[in-house]
């Protein structure tokens, strides 16, 4: 096992940083941390909590261009997103600024007894495996309100965002959250089973792929601990006759590139009524023409590379295994190193790999579908289950159809978003459990029921 890692810009290859992996001792020495400081945040005032959730945003805020570059450094995101990432991580915080104090008070009940109420205790130490794709939002809306709570939080990061996981902590203790709160592990993917299995570790939330989080349910359910999951996803935009493609076709792209393609709730099968698919095609295909790919540094960029070689090696393999089932390259498929061009890609059927499985860059398969129902039914014809979009002038009918989509989200005129005040979550192979708004900061609490008689 080896016990260096290094981190490299995927833009041009230089190495970033050499870090040192932490021995078994050293692990052993951070779950204990973990473990003593849970018996005293737990009683800590939910007041003082959010008074440092106050602070934590002042020092996102005093860091963002530094944390930004760093992000970009790291992962290839275009500078502009990372800037985003943070300001949302700051929005994230003053939600639950707002909102922790009345989502954890107890929930009273009318019964026979004197008194009856819900209240919500912290489970203690939570293990959070998060992926790179957005190192800082996929963190922050995990962390804030399991610690808001009264639990504290171990961190294994994707290692090839390993300097983003270390400022993640350092942001944590620069903020004034005790030792031991939050804590990053620099940990071989081999350590993550035996961490579940360790008796601090009380439940485990995974943002990743399917196989992972196959991995970790039934690691944790051996061990009867919860598991918070959020996968992949291959969401459907569906793209009705009526829609109207001049006031939404910004969004619809946005919905496909943005974070260079590498998103679980992009837009990822593009179902168009033949009604209007010339036209879509038409206005979809300028508008991702027009995207700029550059140095992720540069301001202008819009587009940039994926965040390793081998990321963009695995989506040529998926569209060029679809093109030999029958699929038409529109623009694009022409990979260089980590950079893989946005690509239109046509002709698609529900056969071919980028129909039935999670591609994680800027591919947009398009399928050409004669109604609206059999729009519909397509969109459902997939093992995963984030999010659905739908454009359409008439949001109504668009409305009445929700309960068809067995996602965890569906969006009118909109792309799928994560918003703190909304849960988010997935269903079938996309996961389960839920983050953000009140759900998320109960996802890891004791819901006691209390019963007291005179």
């Amino acid at each position: 096992m080896k016990t260096e890692l290094k981190t490299y810009n995927p833009y041009n290859g230089n190495l970033l940083e050499t870090y040192r992996r932490d021995s078994e001792a050293t692990l052993k020495d951070k779950l204990n941390v973990a473990d003593q400081r849970f018996t005293s945040w737990k009683h800590v005032e939910i007041t003082e909590r959010v008074a440092l959730l106050q602070n934590l945003a002042d020092e996102l805020y005093k860091q963002k261009n530094s944390l930004s570059q760093l992000m970009t450094e790291e992962m290839g995101k275009p500078i502009l997103e990372s800037e985003a990432e943070i300001e949302k991580c700051i929005y994230l915080i003053d939600f639950y600024i707002k909102n922790s104090e009345q989502f954890l008070q107890d929930d009273l009940i009318d019964t026979d007894a004197h008194e009856s109420f819900i209240s919500y205790d912290p489970l203690g130490c939570i293990l959070a495996i998060m992926p790179w794709n957005y190192p800082f939002w996929q963190v922050f809306r995990f962390a804030i309100p399991t610690l808001t709570a009264g639990n504290v939080a171990l961190l294994k990061h994707a290692s090839n965002v390993t300097g983003c996981a270390l400022a993640i902590e350092k942001l944590f203790q620069d903020a004034g959250f005790p030792k031991g709160c939050f804590q990053t592990l620099i940990a071989h993917h081999e350590h993550i089973e035996t961490l579940i299995d360790h008796d601090i570790v009380k439940a485990v939330s995974l943002t990743g792929s399917e196989n992972a989080g196959r991995k970790i349910a039934e690691r944790a359910g051996r061990n009867l601990k919860p598991s918070l999951l959020e996968l992949g996803g291959n969401n459907a935009c569906i793209i009705l006759g009526d829609a109207d493609l001049d006031e939404h076709i910004g969004t619809i792209v946005k919905a496909r590139m943005q974070n260079s393609g590498q998103s679980c709730i992009a837009a990822k099968r593009f179902i168009v009524v033949e009604s209007i698919y010339d036209a879509f095609i038409e206005k979809f295909t300028s508008k991702v023409q027009a995207l700029k790919y550059g140095d992720p540094l540069d301001e202008d960029t819009t587009i940039s590379c994926l965040a390793r070689v081998d990321l963009a090696e695995t989506l040529e393999e998926q569209v060029q295994q679809s093109i030999d089932l029958g699929a038409k390259v529109l623009i694009g498929h022409q990979r260089d190193g980590a950079y893989y061009p946005p690509t239109i890609i046509t002709d698609v059927t529900p056969k071919m790999p980028v129909f039935t499985a999670e591609t994680f860059g800027p591919v947009a398969a398009v399928i050409k579908v004669k109604t609206e129902d059999e729009a519909y039914n397509m969109a459902s014809e997939s093992k995963f289950g984030l999010g659905t979009m739908v454009f359409s002038s008439d949001y109504e009918a668009a409305a009445a159809r929700i309960s068809e989509i067995a996602d965890g989200a569906f969006f009118i005129n909109e792309m799928v978003k994560s918003d703190p005040r909304l849960p988010f979550g997935g269903t079938k192979i996309s996961g389960f459990g839920r983050e953000l708004s009140k759900e998320g900061m109960l996802a890891f609490v004791n819901i006691k029921t209390v019963y007291i008689n005179q």
